[in-house]
């Protein structure tokens, strides 16, 4: 009776101490969280958890290992895998299964015998496989605009994926006069299983050479972001970020001799098969029936724009060309055709532009069009920079570089190549500081994960930045439309893009679309469009700068 009772006694002793124990744990834990959670009131998916991501067949965000990322929540990961996903045949067919642009059907839904300016036109698209029978699944990648040549007028046109062969493109009439529809499918929903395929399965179909130097003594090695197998490499890791990257052993110097890094080249690991459905005569392939021509008549449509501002949401369409000139529906936008306008606009300005060669593209404009910017002879490299721009009169400073590895570019110094989030993070910001930057074009052909693990940390970085400095003006450039084949296909692209976006919704930043400026233009698409392009995407940037 005795021991019963002391054992009785020690026992809920022991329990209590248990209990006491596990307060004080959760009472140290508890403030952190929430201290966290208070300094990121506009991160509503930035908690701190595990990710990336393992996906079944037919998903577009897979890997075969998961990986700790504490700037991407589980919540997040599920969202991303919903924004991405992509109808898919169930397996892999023969090219004669595959759609055949060719012979696809087009016609108008509801056709009406008269059409005006701000109504809707709506072209449903029929697939048809090389064979000529009807196709029962969606998955083909199709691109829509409806232009006019002689009036330098276009604007994007959305395509619904029906999921059954058939697809709508919806179009909003912009202009009076004449209109011709153009629906080119880029890849068949074959060809876009392949690309999803090999972008998780062969992800150094893209390489680079890291050079290694030591007084006479220069060697040449392969480098990538993902290791070929254990030991096989000199590993760089980023001490903040903790990127990574791989490079070969050298012959005879050592790891720490790593001078420079360029472009090696390309091997993708295709099949006949894979050849087959991703050849020139089936991708990027206008629909003859989609050549549907209308006219539009005038009718007066005032459109209610506000100013530009941080935050703004992008509509679909955005904008539309007329005359060469791009009318925003995101906001109320001006032409800068003045140089006066420029440099009033930029005045006491500190400008950082990062990012690739399209981005950069924005740097020469500038530099060209005011003459009084003028660019500093740094002795970098005249693809991947950095370079540094500026006008003492009107006090501006204006900066690019690329972005760190991987960059395909030609022979740079490997120092200068500088992740976007420690460029970020090592800024103070302020109100007459503007941070522009894209990320894309040089991540197409590696696993999402690895391109997400990316955008996540720039997004820390950027939501730091805007906590300690709110008044810090921050644009995003989206992705260019140009690519077509395994190695940067504007599928590829889109996918990325859909994850910029979507991780960098409610963050108070500036979305300059230039994926449906790109892709509507009446000259083409081109990786780097030409300056009318150019000039109109600039144009969009001053007006956040100087909104009206």
């Amino acid at each position: 009776m005795y021991q019963k009772s002391s054992m009785s006694r020690y026992m809920k002793i022991f329990l209590l101490f248990v209990i006491v124990m596990s307060l004080g744990t959760i009472y140290k834990i508890w403030p952190v969280y929430f201290f966290e959670n208070l300094l990121a009131p506009s991160r509503k998916t930035m908690d701190i958890m595990e990710t990336l991501f393992a996906v079944p067949v037919n998903t577009n965000l897979s890997s075969t290992t998961r990986l700790l990322n504490k700037d991407v929540s589980a919540v997040e990961e599920e969202q991303l895998k919903e924004a991405l996903a992509w109808p898919a045949p169930e397996e892999l067919v023969s090219f004669e299964n595959s759609t055949d642009p060719r012979i696809c059907s087009c016609f108008i839904k509801n056709l009406n015998k008269t059409y005006f300016v701000g109504d809707t036109l709506d072209v449903i698209l029929v697939a048809r496989n090389q064979l000529g029978n009807l196709k029962h699944y969606g998955g083909d990648f199709f691109q829509a605009k409806i232009h006019s040549p002689e009036q330098k007028a276009s604007t994007y046109g959305i395509v619904v994926d029906h999921r059954n062969g058939s697809y709508t493109a919806k179009f909003l009439l912009l202009w009076s006069g004449k209109a011709q529809v153009s629906i080119r499918m880029i890849h068949s929903s074959e060809a876009v299983a392949v690309i999803r395929k090999l972008r998780e399965s062969d992800p150094h179909k893209v390489f680079f050479y890291g050079y290694f130097e030591h007084g006479k003594t220069s060697e040449k090695t392969v480098c990538n972001i993902l290791e070929t197998h254990k030991n096989c490499c000199c590993t760089y890791v980023d001490p903040i970020t903790q990127d990574t990257w791989y490079c070969g052993r050298p012959p005879t110097l050592t790891c720490d001799k790593l001078k420079s890094h360029s472009m090696g080249g390309y091997k993708a690991k295709l099949s006949k098969s894979d050849e087959n459905l991703l050849r020139a005569t089936v991708t990027n392939i206008e629909v003859p029936e989609s050549k549907i021509q209308i006219h539009i008549i005038q009718k007066k449509i005032t459109l209610d724009l506000k100013k530009c501002t941080p935050g703004m949401k992008v509509p679909v369409p955005a904008g539309f060309y007329l005359q060469d000139h791009w009318t925003s529906f995101v906001c109320s936008t001006k032409t800068f055709s003045q140089v006066s306008q420029v440099t009033s606009c930029l005045r006491k300005k500190n400008i950082y532009m990062m990012g690739d060669s399209t981005l950069r593209q924005w740097f020469e404009y500038l530099e060209q069009f005011v003459p009084s910017i003028k660019r500093m002879d740094m002795q970098t490299s005249a693809k991947s920079g950095p370079f540094l721009a500026v006008d003492s009169e009107n006090n501006i400073v204006m900066r690019w570089r690329a972005h760190g590895v991987p960059i395909r570019t030609s022979k740079t110094i490997f120092a200068d190549l500088h992740y976007i989030s420690n460029e970020i993070r090592n800024l103070g910001g302020g109100p007459n500081v503007v941070i522009v930057f894209n990320l894309c074009a040089h991540f197409t052909t590696l696993p999402v994960r690895i391109y997400i693990q990316r955008v996540a940390r720039i997004r820390k970085s950027i939501v730091e930045l805007l906590q300690r400095s709110p008044e810090t003006t921050v644009i995003i450039k989206t992705a260019n439309t140009g690519y077509k084949d395994v190695y940067g296909s504007d599928w590829l692209t889109l996918q990325l893009d859909i994850v910029l976006r979507k991780m960098f919704e409610g963050i108070a930043v500036v979305i300059i679309d230039v994926w449906q400026m790109t892709s509507c233009h009446y000259s083409g698409e081109n990786i780097h469009p030409g300056k009318t392009v150019i000039q109109n995407e600039v144009d969009m940037f001053l007006s956040f700068l100087c909104p009206v």
